[in-house]
């Protein structure tokens, strides 16, 4: 009983931070299925992009209602992407565990502190840049296939600051590109799923797939910067624990 209740409560959680951000759902949910639900590294950056294509799908229909979607921009963004996301994926299944975590962490942190920097979000949404989005989207990839993040959590700084979007829009247009990485990124890794405890996840992506509709409400009523900020501070103290449990091993 506890256990579901730890499932669902983590779930919830990355749910309503997908919704509400358009990313950062799998910063979360890798240290929730590693430490709550005992995961290994390589399970956990599996079953994040399941469970992270599965509700940014979801939290995507709603942010496209709105009309907070740039298709053009996102599927050049995501496009570029690909293949990068599935040969990081092959090579996630080489590296050790400890070295997943600690490149994780960093990335975590790093993220976190972009977050905290004020960002200036013009009026109007500009036209797309290929080349900017191509080389942004292509990173992004990387990162997604050998850390197994959807990597919300760096393209909506990217899709703000290299492209020029406003959050809002940033927010639905991430949640375009976490859907197509996360998909890519699975394929390479297709073979690890078999082992996954689907019990668990099963639980686990329901959930999230809920918070992200109560995330896109949220969104509305309070301000981006008030959800960066809290957001930021989670990811720093998510990426201290992990640093310091690689650091103590």
């Amino acid at each position: 009983m506890t256990a579901l209740v730890l499932v669902l409560a983590a779930g919830g959680v990355i749910g309503l931070a997908l919704g509400a951000l358009g990313g950062g759902g799998s910063v979360l949910a890798v240290p929730a299925l590693i430490y709550l639900l005992g995961f290994t590294p390589t399970a956990a950056g599996t079953a994040s992009l399941i469970i992270v294509a599965a509700t940014s799908a979801t939290a995507l229909s709603a942010h496209a209602r709105a009309g907070n979607v740039r298709w053009r921009t996102g599927i050049l963004f995501a496009s570029a992407g690909l293949v990068p996301a599935m040969l990081g994926g092959v090579l996630a299944r080489h590296l050790p565990a400890s070295l997943l975590t600690g490149a994780f962490a960093l990335t975590a942190a790093l993220a976190a502190l972009r977050m905290l920097r004020p960002s200036g979000y013009g009026p109007d949404d500009p036209p797309v840049r290929p080349v900017q989005a191509a080389g942004a989207g292509a990173g992004l990839g990387a990162v997604t296939g050998v850390l197994g993040v959807g990597g919300g959590f760096l393209a909506v700084p990217a899709l703000v600051n290299v492209l020029g979007l406003r959050m809002r829009v940033a927010v639905g247009t991430s949640l375009l590109v976490i859907t197509l990485n996360s998909l890519a990124a699975l394929l390479a890794r297709a073979g690890s799923a078999e082992t996954l405890n689907w019990a668990t996840l099963g639980p686990f992506a329901g959930a999230a797939v809920l918070g992200a509709w109560d995330g896109k409400r949220l969104a509305e009523k309070v301000s981006a910067g008030t959800l960066r900020r809290i957001f930021a501070c989670v990811l720093l103290t998510v990426a201290a624990f992990m640093l310091i449990d690689v650091l103590i091993v």
